[in-house]
């Protein structure tokens, strides 16, 4: 069901209201993603700042969050990007989710800036501001753990779940990520940093109301079934060793960024690699509120300098921060993970960005003196975790790379925005594209950067679907078919781990939805949904200044080949992506959306996904 209700809250005036949005404004949408993309373009004023006042901070649940339904706890959090000035979307899950459902709202939205550092507490039709700054617990300046446990405290009920900043968002890091149920983030494009700029460093949420399913009888043995298979073996890879798995397996494929993006291949990713951390780090498995697959590996450093150390640990946070700082000791990637988390900062942007910070020492464009001392070359991980904490702080050198390696490296200039591993403002994902050809086209034309989650065109590349060496017009085909379908997961609140388990996933998600909401609901209504949900971002990302210009890959990405390496690494080396071949993936991508030669949306494509208002807006 949908409790066709929306929160409005303005932070400047300190007050609330409830929009009525009725279920079939919100289905063209479903939720998630979807309707926080739609929201955050129907209020945002075109133009604004994203660390202004004007901006609009979208959390969004998934229409299945608070039913029994596998891994649907999930929510996206929207606004404009302070990182790229574009569409900034991030998703997380588990217990919040449930509770802003529960609390009877399909979304919050978030307007304003308070005069003073406040938390939000919503419980249920309530809705207060309390000073973050004073009174028995004082939030601002906590890490996330310890904030949400203070603010917990202060009210007295653990019932409470809670989204809160660290350090990294209240100096407003452009990559600062926004925290909730102890671990679980809201990680790219640098959503806590808006939350920072708003003076909101955390929203706690606790609510009472019934999330009632329009056919609980036909509902139930499709929950059984979902749950069942998201529990076999189409799920093993994330239960066993998690996506840390990926290290060895990319290190093969040539596709494992090392060294800011030098190399392919690590000689030590045996040492990082996902069998090595289990076998000697790991501490126990844990899962997201209603997830029967149990992805999360938490590992801890037992001995030695970083003993004590303690994190989840994905694949991207892992590569971001040992094999792109060419660092192979797992226990100091589990304290630089663990830093960054507690700051509340992106993982990958921050690993990213010091890691070019590291490439620029060694050219000596930045010295010594910049850094207070440190010498962070590739491979000196105190160096590297000491950086962490300066950008957090916006200490010394930490201020220019608080702002992410685009702006940093305009600063620096002498040639370094070359190696700025970056797309719009957003740092890479951990995977090379020169030797993924369809993750770089995917890196490419991504509407909120170099993302490996909305555009997610490594798994055409390595499960054969395209030719991972040679870019040709259909790889555009490809991504535009594996975005569409990323789009519905990240709107209906479906993990995409599980996608492997469904048979016909259109006319399965199609039949939950009918039994969940009641509202009619077909597979061709559902896979529809996609291609509405990706033009809608990137007409959000037209009004707001894109050009064709901005679908490019970083130059190190079309200049520089991937090198051969000592003892047999980047076997498959030399290899680099050509402009002719990236064009012709551009283009074939733009012609498989309908768009014209230069990546506009004709007026009648937006008027037949139902978008008619934003086709005046931005159509041609």
């Amino acid at each position: 069901m949908y409790f066709e209700r929306i929160l409005h809250v303005d932070l400047t005036q300190r007050t609330s209201r409830v929009e009525p949005l009725e279920a079939r404004a919100i289905r063209p949408y479903l939720g998630g993603v979807g309707l926080g993309t739609r929201l955050l373009y129907d209020h945002l004023p075109p133009g604004a700042d994203p660390l202004g006042p004007e901006n609009v901070l979208v959390f969004a649940p998934g229409p299945f969050a608070g039913t029994p339904i596998a891994t649907t706890s999930r929510h996206a959090v929207v606004a404009k990007s302070p990182l790229t000035g574009m569409v900034g979307d991030s998703l997380s899950s588990s217990f919040w989710s449930h509770t802003l459902r529960r609390a009877g709202y399909d979304a919050l939205l978030v307007t304003g800036r308070a005069d003073a550092p406040v938390a939000l507490v919503i419980h249920d039709d309530r809705v207060q501001f309390r000073r973050a700054d004073d009174g028995l617990n004082r939030l601002a300046g906590l890490n996330v753990f310890a904030a949400e446990d203070a603010l917990r405290a202060e009210l007295g009920s653990d019932e409470f779940s809670v989204a809160a900043i660290g350090p990294a968002g209240e100096k407003q890091v452009r990559f600062a990520c926004i925290a909730n149920d102890r671990g679980r983030m809201a990680g790219r494009t640098g959503l806590g940093a808006v939350m920072g700029a708003k003076n909101l460093k955390a929203i706690a949420v606790r609510g009472s109301k019934t999330i009632r399913v329009a056919s609980a009888a036909a509902l139930e043995p499709l929950i059984v079934d979902l749950a069942r298979r998201c529990a076999g073996p189409m799920t093993e890879k994330y239960r066993g060793l998690g996506t840390i798995s990926n290290v060895l397996v990319l290190d093969y494929l040539t596709a494992l960024p090392t060294r800011n993006y030098r190399q392919g291949s690590f000689e030590g990713a045996e040492k990082i690699s996902g069998e090595t951390l289990n076998r000697h780090y790991l501490e126990r498995r844990v899962a997201c509120s209603g997830c029967p697959v149990g992805c999360e590996h938490l590992l801890v450093a037992r001995e030695g300098p970083h003993a004590g150390a303690r994190t989840r640990m994905d694949y991207e946070p892992l590569y971001a921060m040992s094999s792109l700082w060419g660092v192979d000791d797992p226990a100091a990637a589990i304290r630089a993970v663990e830093t960054a988390s507690l700051a509340g900062m992106d993982a990958i942007s921050a690993g990213a960005t010091v890691a070019w910070a590291m490439e620029c020492f060694e050219r000596g464009l930045l010295k010594k003196a910049d850094f207070d001392g440190l010498e962070p070359r590739f491979g000196n991980a105190q160096a590297g975790l000491a950086l962490l904490e300066k950008i957090a702080r916006r200490e010394g050198i930490g201020d220019l790379l608080a702002e992410g390696t685009q702006r940093a490296a305009a600063q620096v200039g002498h040639g370094s925005a070359d190696f700025a591993m970056q797309v719009k403002g957003l740092e890479m994902a951990g995977y090379d594209p020169r030797s993924l050809k369809t993750m770089g086209l995917g890196y490419a034309v991504g509407t909120r950067g170099a993302c490996h989650n909305r555009a997610p065109g490594y798994s055409a590349d390595t499960q054969g679907r395209a030719n991972r060496f040679a870019g040709t017009p259909e790889h555009g085909i490809a991504l535009m078919e594996l975005e569409d379908k990323a789009a519905i997961f990240d709107s209906l609140g479906f993990c995409k781990f599980i996608r492997g388990v469904f048979g016909d996933f259109f006319a399965e998600a199609a039949t939950l939805y009918r039994a969940a909401t009641g509202l009619e609901m077909t597979p061709e209504l559902l896979e529809a949904c996609g291609p509405r949900i990706c033009n809608l971002k990137k007409a959000f990302n037209i009004r707001e200044g894109w050009s064709a210009a901005d679908d490019r890959l970083p130059p190190r990405a079309m200049q520089d080949r991937i090198p051969a390496g000592p003892d047999g690494l980047n076997r498959l080396a030399p290899i680099v992506m050509q402009e002719a071949e990236l064009h012709a993936m551009i283009g074939g991508y733009y012609a498989a959306r309908g768009w014209t030669a230069d990546g506009m949306i004709p007026k009648s494509q937006l008027i037949a996904l139902g978008m008619g208002d934003i086709a005046e807006d931005v159509g041609v």
